[in-house]
């Protein structure tokens, strides 16, 4: 058995392990791991930011510990002006080598 084999990943776990919804799922995990960021890089409690973002304390626990079940991507987007963040929405042809899709990008 040759132990060197391996597969290289497509960058989203969900696509690699064959999801129909792995787009989606890879984009909500983004935005979720960039709101715990800010969170933690502020000190925030999780009452504080929930507080903040208007939504109770245990979802804020669910937030952090990425059990997104109640996020949809919108909720997560419209929580990102609450932490001082600006949202642009653009919508163009793929670049040339690129493939046509939602690229979530973190500035």
């Amino acid at each position: 058995m040759d132990s060197n084999k391996y597969t290289v990943s497509s960058g989203n776990v969900f696509t690699d392990v064959g999801d129909a919804d792995a787009q989606r799922k890879h984009n909500r995990i983004i935005l979720a791991v960039h709101i715990a960021d800010i969170i933690s890089n502020r000190g925030y409690t999780q009452a504080q930011a929930a507080q903040l973002l208007g939504i109770p304390q245990p979802e804020v626990s669910n937030l952090v510990n990425h059990k997104l079940d109640k996020f949809s991507f919108e909720r997560l987007l419209g929580l990102l002006p609450k932490l001082d963040r600006e949202v642009n929405i653009v919508v163009k042809k793929p670049s040339s080598g690129s493939q046509p899709g939602f690229n979530l990008q973190m500035v």
